[in-house]
């Protein structure tokens, strides 16, 4: 089913910088009404705040912090749209001696943060008519890379999570999307190694748009995302988007 984003509340975590960022002027772009900028630091969104006024509201949320999301679904009652953005990503590979703490600081944020984002927002959504919960999940959920498997597994306990979301939000009238960017162009790229080949991060507000518009569930905006899109879409439509039961 189509979803318009003109004139809604969209609630973006990971706002100040990156993907979120442009997420954030995107959508103003498209006609939304008002957008939380939830970051760890307020006083990151002031340049967005400063170009945009009383269209984009600071709103502290720290993914590796529960009782940060809570209070801010407790302060966002109007939001109709959640972009789960935020994310953490550490270079490592499974043999490296940090791979423990690398793995547990990446579940905390990118599958623990995303359980409570949902917990948390869920009933937001429900009294406001539905709406929409977006996770950015990374061809990384798909594909595991060797030089940061951790942020992979990560990643692919995410997308598990989404799918999961799927089912469960569509019984109170939530779409739920699952957004697959491949390297775009933000600081992570750039630790990641992938700067040379990374694309512009405008790609993925158009992407999760379009897919709004279209009723899809997954999400592949970029060149490597569409690639790997276009190999994983007959067991998407067929295993992941098809209504099953356990047993």
């Amino acid at each position: 089913m189509a979803y318009d984003i003109v004139n809604k509340t969209i609630l973006v975590t990971g706002a100040n910088r990156g993907i979120g960022k442009v997420l954030v002027e995107s959508f103003l772009e498209h006609g939304v009404a008002k957008v939380y900028a939830a970051v760890r630091q307020l006083d990151s969104v002031a340049p967005l705040v400063e170009q945009y006024g009383d269209k984009v509201v600071p709103l502290q949320i720290d993914l590796s912090d529960s009782a940060s999301i809570i209070a801010a679904a407790q302060t966002a009652t109007d939001v109709e749209v959640v972009v789960n953005n935020a994310g953490w990503l550490k270079s490592s590979t499974s043999l490296y001696d940090g791979a423990s703490a690398a793995r547990k600081l990446e579940m905390d944020i990118n599958v623990y943060g995303l359980i409570t984002m949902a917990q948390a927002f869920a009933p937001v959504l429900k009294a406001n008519g539905g709406g929409v919960f977006a996770q950015l999940n990374s061809v990384a959920s798909m594909k595991s890379f060797a030089n940061f498997s951790t942020y992979s597994a990560s990643k692919a306990a995410a997308y598990s999570i989404t799918q999961a979301l799927r089912d469960l939000l569509s019984e109170q009238g939530t779409t739920v999307l699952s957004v697959h960017p491949g390297p775009i162009a933000t600081d992570m790229a750039d630790t990641a190694g992938l700067g040379e080949i990374a694309e512009s991060p405008t790609l993925v507000a158009q992407g999760i748009i379009e897919a709004l518009q279209a009723g899809q569930f997954h999400v592949f905006p970029d060149t490597m995302a569409k690639q790997i899109g276009g190999a994983y879409q007959s067991f998407a439509q067929n295993v992941v988007e098809v209504a099953m039961t356990e047993g």
